[in-house]
């Protein structure tokens, strides 16, 4: 699955601005996605997008690229969008609704033109005019190569030089950005951990979520109505709780916000390589070890755990491809994720089904795709997934050492070439199909 931090800010991007999500967009609150990668990767937008006339061309035609980069920004966006934004199970920002784009190119080229006279005027301009919650906490967002952001705006962050600004289109708007200098740590977060050298992976662990009042992303109610100071508080506390053996699924259930994790007790596994501050954290955990980290949604408890038992297979999945052999190493594949009640990964669709109902449901596809229907058109009517995985109908390459959930690689290297089958992973039932 993707990494846990970035699916969640291609999730805030999309409602104005879901661990761990097939290659190319662990799991923390919003749309997470399905066959999951640790390391970060794909985009929100056109990974094809041709620059907009708008675009800092100058700066994107740069052949020096950062291997990190912090930046803030400004998300714009206009009407025309809005089909997009309802794509994307998001909802454009009512001032982008009531303006069309020559209106935004316009704003969007005044507050560039105010960032490079006064480059402290960003966050004030983030205040007033951005419509990316994420960008509005006061943190700047770390972009490596390859990380969870739309392409385009991750190819700007990593050639600008600190201090300078520029603008690029993705299909979210116009982001306005300022490249800014690292941040130094938060005083409370395990930074001992954080110097050491990744553990060997897989990595499994567990996460406590505690958000505050200046983290948008966490809807959580008792986030809303808690300072930073409170937040500090709170966290030290559970660690302190978590240090000392405490029930890990109990502490999950009573303190975290991550409303994916808290009442299932879900278990991450990590592949190494993570870009997000939590799998970070995680994969430089010793075994039983927890500690504290910063994201964009709060503070993360976080304890490395063992490896765990397999789950007891489901009655839907195909039981008799999975006990085949390896039918290559090589495979590419689309699917479709369908979540309920208990396993989803964020969608509404999935949060409010049945069991019953996806049971009625996985066969439904399952006569459809193999009666001749596109599997494309059902990937677009049904899938879960990210919502450009889905617009796209892309394929995503499998072997065994792409960072995705194991399941998800377990039942694509055992299909044949035009099989379908079904295989479920801690974000619900994958309908897979391998195409070659």
């Amino acid at each position: 699955m993707r990494s846990l931090v970035a699916s969640i800010l291609i999730w805030l991007l999309a409602i104005g601005c879901n661990p761990n999500k097939p290659k190319d967009s662990g799991g923390s609150a919003g749309s997470t996605g399905s066959a999951g990668s640790s390391g970060s990767g794909g985009s929100a937008g056109s990974a094809a997008q041709a620059p907009d006339d708008i675009d800092s061309k100058d700066v994107l035609a740069r052949t020096q690229v950062a291997r990190e980069s912090y930046v803030r920004h400004v998300l714009l966006s206009w009407s025309e969008r809005e089909a997009f934004y309802a794509a994307s199970q998001g909802e454009i920002d009512p001032r982008a609704k009531a303006r069309d784009r020559d209106a935004t190119t316009k704003l969007a080229k005044e507050i560039l033109a105010q960032i490079r006279a006064k480059p402290d005027s960003i966050d004030a301009l983030i205040e007033k005019h951005s419509e990316d919650p994420e960008s509005r906490t006061g943190d700047p967002v770390r972009i490596e190569p390859g990380g969870g952001y739309p392409k385009p705006f991750i190819d700007l962050a990593l050639r600008l030089k600190e201090q300078e600004a520029g603008i690029v289109t993705s299909d979210y708007g116009y982001h306005v950005m300022l490249r800014v200098g690292k941040p130094p740590p938060d005083p409370l977060e395990s930074a001992d951990i954080l110097k050491r050298d990744e553990e060997s992976p897989p990595i499994y662990w567990q996460h406590i979520m505690i958000g505050w009042d200046q983290r948008p992303a966490n809807p959580d109610p008792r986030a809303r109505a808690r300072t930073k100071d409170a937040a500090d508080a709170l966290a030290k506390e559970v660690l302190a709780k978590v240090r000392a053996k405490g029930d890990m699924a109990k502490l999950m259930k009573q303190y975290s916000e991550d409303s994916t994790s808290k009442d299932s007790a879900r278990v991450a596994k990590s592949l190494g390589g993570a870009t997000d501050p939590v799998e970070r954290l995680a994969c430089r955990l010793k075994i039983d070890e927890a500690g504290l980290v910063r994201s964009p949604l709060g503070w993360h408890i976080v304890k490395r755990v063992t490896t765990p038992p397999p789950p007891p297979p489901d009655k839907l999945e195909s039981l008799a491809i999975l006990k085949r052999k390896p039918q290559t190493q090589n495979a590419k594949v689309k699917h479709i994720l369908l979540g309920w009640t208990e396993v989803n990964a964020g969608d509404a669709r999935g949060k409010k089904r049945s069991r019953a109902e996806l049971e009625k449901l996985v066969p439904e596809i399952l006569a459809r795709a193999q009666k001749g229907e596109p599997f494309e058109s059902l990937m677009i009517a049904f899938s879960e997934d990210a919502p450009e995985a889905v617009r796209s109908g892309q394929a995503y390459p499998v072997s065994p050492e792409e960072q995705l959930v194991q399941p998800f690689i377990d039942l694509s290297l055992r299909l044949k070439v035009g099989e379908l089958g079904v295989v479920r992973s801690e974000f619900g039932l994958h309908i897979i199909k391998r195409v070659e």
